[in-house]
């Protein structure tokens, strides 16, 4: 049996099994977040919205972020976000494996940082396989783009709108379509 705690192991990008004896707390941890992001997702004032993202991320959210609700989060504790970040409407993080968004940063509506998939083969397809995305500093995220686990996008690399990215992003560069790809230098 699996001692470890769940949390921990996802962070450490370890796959889980639909049977393991902790998966229940995903689901139950899943709840309270969802409990905060209902309060903040009405709430109006900029400090109640940094407030409450801190509760659910665990971490102080500094007073230069600032975030449009609504903003959906399944976890929280393993998203991390630094000074001066910009997240725009409808934006989504599912951040059991881990989401680093550094300083500067712009999140432009209904982005998708997906730190979370699922194995090809139908038979263990209900596992659960984390892998970080690292969104490095003064990166632009466009509207509708989708992050997929175990991606970094560079520092000041700008990802098109509707874009997917599922490999990493080097630094400097703008990418786009799907599978983005490499359209010019910064």
């Amino acid at each position: 049996m699996q001692t470890t705690d769940i949390f921990e192991r996802l962070k450490k990008g370890e796959t889980i099994l639909p049977s393991d004896p902790q998966a229940y707390r995903m689901l139950e941890e899943s709840y309270v977040t969802r409990k905060l992001l209902v309060q903040m997702n009405h709430a109006t004032d900029p400090k109640e919205i940094r407030d409450l993202l801190s509760q659910i991320t665990g971490s102080k959210i500094d007073e230069s972020v600032d975030v449009f609700t609504p903003l959906y989060i399944n976890y929280g504790k393993h998203t991390k976000i630094g000074k001066n970040v910009f997240i725009n409407f409808g934006c989504t993080f599912l951040d059991l494996g881990g989401i680093t968004i550094d300083e500067g940063v712009l999140l432009a509506p209904n982005v998708s940082l997906l730190s979370e998939s699922h194995p090809i083969d139908p038979e263990n397809r209900h596992a659960l396989v984390p892998k970080a995305i690292h969104i490095k500093k003064n990166a632009w995220i466009g509207a509708g783009a989708t992050i997929l686990q175990g991606v970094t996008v560079g520092e000041n690399s700008v990802v098109a709108a509707g874009s997917v990215v599922s490999k990493d992003v080097p630094d400097n560069v703008i990418v786009g379509g799907t599978p983005a790809k490499i359209i010019k230098e910064i």
